[in-house]
């Protein structure tokens, strides 16, 4: 149950992050790096069996 929810907010954390959006142009590729390194790490926590 958690690890779904946290899928999830990070989902919406990355779309929130894409310098796609107006709000966002501004901040480049900056944020959506950060998050994408979290990602990678949540994944490995995932694949480990850790979470």
């Amino acid at each position: 149950m958690l690890g779904t929810i946290l899928v999830v907010i990070l989902i919406l954390m990355l779309l929130g992050a894409l310098p796609a959006w107006p709000h966002s142009r501004k901040w480049g590729y900056y944020p959506s790096s950060g998050l994408g390194l979290i990602l990678v790490i949540f994944l490995i926590l995932v694949l480990v069996g850790r979470i």
